[in-house]
């Protein structure tokens, strides 16, 4: 049977690894292991990872940038100051892994596991979600401008320092969600719920009237309401 593998798991001196460039060769040959390493300031661009066991791996400054890894096993892993633009996680086990200060703009996730995921000070401009698996994952002072996330729920979140500027919402749950220096410029938020958001802390700068009913059960401040209203040339004193 495999050794459980969590991000408490001890990595002994000789499974941490140091600026090295790798292919998929060599990371197949560490994971034989069945145990996790640790990559720091390692290079793996473009690399073929695909479908490959790597859970509870930490990537540490690492350079991923379109790396793939569709399909892969990447369960509890941890990801710190990677680049990863362009990087293909479509169908990959992500699951109850943490992701901080990294750059994925445009990467992909489509239908990735990514159940009790945790987000932090990354940048996922242009990123896929779309047919993710969901179940409490959670983002904090992330952008997600121009993302497509339909269908997500943040049922209940406290959603902070997220900008979702330009992203594709559609259908997605923000009910009871408490929204503190966030962003919903310009989002498509068709087939949104928000019945019991506090919406004080959204910029909703470019929504249009005609899709203030999407706020039905909201609280939204005044200044926002005068915003809405201007969109029918009124003035709110």
């Amino acid at each position: 049977m495999a050794p459980s593998i969590s991000p408490d798991t001890p990595i002994s001196p000789a499974n941490i690894l140091e600026n090295s460039e790798l292919d998929r060769s060599a990371i197949g040959h560490l994971s034989k292991s069945g145990l996790p390493h640790k990559l720091i300031d390692c290079v793996l661009e473009e690399a073929d990872l695909s479908r490959l066991t790597l859970d509870g791996w930490v990537f540490e400054a690492c350079n991923v940038k379109q790396a793939n890894f569709t399909g892969a096993k990447l369960s509890a892993t941890i990801w710190s100051s990677c680049k990863g633009g362009l990087a293909d996680f479509t169908g990959c086990d992500l699951s109850e892994s943490k992701i901080e200060g990294c750059d994925f703009n445009n990467s992909n996730f489509r239908g990735t596991t990514l159940t009790s995921a945790h987000f932090s000070r990354c940048k996922l401009t242009g990123a896929n979600l779309s047919e993710a698996k969901t179940l409490n994952l959670t983002f904090h002072e992330t952008r997600l401008a121009d993302a497509r996330l339909p269908g997500l729920s943040f049922r209940k979140a406290r959603l902070n320092g997220l900008d979702f500027q330009m992203a594709d919402l559609k259908k997605c749950d923000f009910r009871d969600a408490i929204f503190q220096d966030c962003s919903l410029r310009d989002a498509n938020l068709v087939d949104c719920r928000f019945e019991g958001a506090d919406l004080r802390g959204a910029d909703l700068g470019g929504i249009r009237l005609l899709n203030a009913k999407q706020f039905k059960g909201a609280t939204i401040s005044r200044d926002q309401a005068g915003q809405l209203l201007a969109e029918l040339g009124l003035k709110v004193r």
